[in-house]
């Protein structure tokens, strides 16, 4: 077990939770089950439908409970989660060898699986809110992670309490991270950075997108984390938004489009980076330029306490200033972390304000179908006198030599 200090910000959650006068809140989605418990459950990451809870009451982590299915058991052995309390419901058979000759986390398990079982997940968070004396409490529920109709069953099962939206008390906590969650964005915006240049190594004529996204993602997994984003597409493709790799072979001219990031340790990255298969054109290079400048226009003007509509509007302004005179956005940038979007979200229309702590993609993507796609995007950390990147490299063009 570590302090929940490492990644949840206590401090904040609890304000938050005071400021909405909340007795409890109980996390329901995959990212806020992990953040508020440091528990990953595998089935509810890769699938909806799959159950697992945080109860989490303002009196305190000691009453803290997590609400998982059986089934799933054997992540809690196995994690290094904060957590002391677990609840379990539903069945799963699994065989044993003697106690004596088991390994800790088997034991770990099998301890577990004592505890008494619920017949399904509602029934388990029942039990678990009017265990802790909640049952006419004002609770916040994180209905995101919810399936149809089970928010509406779990106040008809709880007729005294109050039940109210939460998530987006969820995301406004997740918003400024710790000092060791930026330590994991750091790390995983760096392993990234490795990956593009382990995907330009292959990057010859005839090479195929495939070819790049394989040594790509190979290197995100030789640096020990996930795969997850892996946008790569050459000349016309690369203007295609969401591209994912194909068979297109490499040719003279290409412009190559990065749009990628992996998983470590649950935090994410979103870094873009053009590539130009020989000298890039005049145009190509003009763009880019504009591009650049607009995202560090954002870095001159993002502060705590800056509003996040007035940096959206210089970044799009110094694009076009700087050679893009049609330039168009619907964002500049998000929040990242153990979510890919996590707030705020740079757009036109938020009501937000910048504060330390805050970890950015900061992006001005630009796509022209059937010519090419161009995007810078950075991650950086607000601190108290502006931002500091988590890059190691400038965001300039990189040139491949045919």
């Amino acid at each position: 077990m570590f302090s929940s200090s490492a990644l949840l910000n206590e401090e904040r959650l609890h304000l938050l939770m005071a400021e909405a006068e909340f007795d409890a809140i109980v996390a329901t989605a995959p990212e806020n089950v992990t953040y508020t418990s440091g528990f990953w459950a595998l089935p509810q990451w890769i699938r909806r439908g799959p159950q697992a809870y945080v109860i989490w009451p303002a009196s305190g982590k000691d009453e803290v409970e997590i609400i998982t299915s059986t089934a799933t058991l054997d992540l809690v052995a196995d994690q290094r989660i904060w957590v002391n309390r677990v609840r379990r419901y539903g069945t799963f058979n699994v065989d044993g060898a003697a106690l004596d000759a088991m390994d800790s986390v088997s034991r770990r398990l099998i301890d577990l699986q004592k505890a008494p079982v619920h017949d399904d997940a509602l029934t388990a968070l029942t039990a678990g809110l009017m265990d802790t004396g909640l049952g006419r409490a004002r609770i916040g529920i994180d209905e995101i992670g919810l399936m149809p109709g089970q928010f509406e069953a779990l106040q008809e099962r709880l007729p005294n309490a109050e039940l109210l939206p939460a998530a987006g008390l969820f995301r406004a906590v997740r918003a400024v991270k710790t000092d060791e969650e930026i330590a994991r964005l750091a790390r995983i915006a760096e392993i990234t950075e490795r990956s593009i240049e382990a995907a330009l190594a292959v990057a010859l004529e005839g090479a195929s997108e495939l070819e790049l996204a394989r040594a790509f993602h190979a290197q995100t997994v030789q640096d020990d984390a996930f795969p997850v984003l892996g946008c790569i597409g050459f000349g016309e493709r690369s203007a295609l938004m969401n591209v994912q790799p194909s068979g297109r072979k490499l040719t003279r001219g290409d412009v190559i489009r990065f749009d990628v990031g992996g998983r470590y340790r649950h935090y994410r990255a979103d870094i873009a980076r053009i590539a130009t298969f020989g000298e890039p054109n005049r145009e190509v290079r003009q763009y880019h330029r504009a591009l650049l400048a607009g995202v560090e226009s954002a870095y001159e003007l993002i502060k705590p306490g800056v509003r996040v509509a007035d940096v959206f509007q210089a970044t799009v302004e110094t694009v076009r200033r700087e050679g893009i005179s049609h330039y168009r956005r619907n964002h500049v940038g998000h929040g990242i972390g153990i979510d890919g979007y996590d707030a705020p979200n740079l757009t036109a229309t938020s009501d937000e304000v910048f504060e330390a702590g805050m970890v950015l993609c900061v992006e001005t993507p630009y796509y022209e179908l059937g010519r090419w796609g161009l995007q810078v995007e950075d991650m950086v950390v607000v601190r108290p006198d502006g931002v500091e990147t988590l890059m190691t490299s400038d965001g300039d063009l990189f040139m491949v030599t045919p």
